[in-house]
């Protein structure tokens, strides 16, 4: 593996001129009358967004505000894949037992997500617990490498992340994980825990439905006694796998087809993602800038927006929502998310030592609610939290 090297970010004069003059030469569609959100990304919406892009945004300013983040690359080699250069943001605690912490994003997040959260984690008490945050770069996303050959699926993103954790001196740790982020944290755990992976907390707790298969598991559900807000979840549920599922169909079949958009069209590109970042979150207040700036790592990232969408096609339909393990798990429930499951079903899959519910935050919860969020970490690892003292000589204070 190679070693550590500081990271800045330095997007070239020509690149932010080509952008200029791709937005000046935009043609955008025509819109259904009173159509509003429900053919997608609204046409004032994106209209606005993009004159100021193109007139008015600094990308400088925030590259700056950016490059204020203790950033990182490193060189790790991944079996069969050879060596990938992966990008993470590394913030230490100065507690002396600060508790190692990967972080993992999914799709269409980035490195962003971890940004609110980083001051809360990283800060001393003798109240809480402190973290040590190593929050990663899916390869193919901002400034990680993109990975060109096939079949790169869910068990190489965890060798790249333990490896990664292990080269920082982190040779036990516990991770935190989202969207992607909940299926890739837990999928290390499955394979590196309880060596290396020590404990889990998700934002995102999925799962297979129950089945024949699994009759206890199917009996408890039939004669469970669901709570208001459960079947209202459900119900919710059900009308995003209805109705929402079209991006995951496209990027998990044929994400090339879609890529040709994505990697040549700004505009594409800020409706393709703004849709989710508004209709994904519980009434996030977003300001132009703060889209304008995720989208725009997006489109200047190392490998082009369009590498951000295989990991559908390779992980996609092999996906299994609630990887196996022992770890201890916990689970944090925002009442907005995509996707949210019975608690007796979640209970089933595994070893469920914290559970939170929270009356505000959807699918993007460290950057809507970090104070929340944050929040569950440290009950879970705090000194009388159920995951208190699992990484070794690292208690968080």
């Amino acid at each position: 593996m190679g070693s550590e090297q500081p990271f800045k970010i330095a997007v070239s004069d020509d690149a932010l001129a080509l952008l200029k003059r791709k937005l000046n030469d935009t043609r955008l569609p025509d819109e259904v009358n009173a159509a509003e959100w429900a053919y997608g990304a609204p046409l004032a919406d994106i209209k606005r967004l993009a004159n100021r892009w193109k007139d008015g945004y600094d990308w400088r300013t925030h590259e700056r505000k950016l490059n204020a983040l203790p950033m990182f690359t490193r060189t790790i080699e991944v079996d069969g894949f050879g060596e990938l250069n992966v990008h993470y943001v590394h913030q230490k605690s100065t507690a002396k037992g600060a508790i190692p912490l990967l972080f993992v994003h999914g799709w269409p997040g980035c490195f962003l997500e971890v940004t609110k959260v980083l001051p809360l984690l990283k800060a001393v008490s003798a109240d809480h617990p402190s973290f040590h945050v190593i929050a990663p770069s899916l390869p193919g996303y901002a400034w990680s490498e993109a990975v060109l050959k096939k079949g790169f699926n869910a068990k190489h993103y965890a060798e790249l992340f333990n490896k990664l954790m292990i080269s920082l001196g982190y040779t036990e740790y516990v991770t935190q994980g989202g969207d992607w982020g909940h299926i890739l944290t837990l999928t290390a755990a499955s394979l590196y825990g309880p060596k290396h992976v020590k404990a889990s907390l998700t934002n995102m707790p999925i799962c297979e439905p129950p089945t024949f298969g699994t009759p206890i598991v199917l009996l408890q559900c039939l004669i469970a006694s669901f709570t208001s807000r459960e079947r209202e979840a459900v119900a919710a549920s059900q009308d995003f796998f209805k109705s929402g599922m079209g991006y995951f169909r496209e990027q998990s079949t044929k994400p090339q087809t879609l890529g040709f958009s994505l990697a040549d069209s700004p505009v594409g590109l800020l409706a393709w993602i703004y849709e989710k970042l508004v209709t994904w979150t519980d009434s996030y207040p977003w300001t132009d800038d703060e889209v304008l700036t995720w989208i725009s790592i997006y489109w200047f990232s190392r490998a082009g927006p369009a590498a951000s969408v295989r990991i559908y096609y390779e992980i996609g339909d092999a996906v299994v929502g609630f990887p196996k393990t022992t770890i201890p798990v916990g689970l944090s429930f925002f009442p907005k998310e995509l996707a949210r499951f019975p608690k007796v079903l979640l209970r089933s899959k595994g070893r469920i030592v914290f559970e939170s519910e929270h009356e505000a935050g959807g699918h993007f919860a460290a950057y809507e609610q970090p104070e929340a969020l944050v929040g569950d970490l440290r009950k879970m690892f705090g000194k009388s939290g159920p995951a208190a003292g699992v990484v070794s000589g690292c208690d968080g204070y």
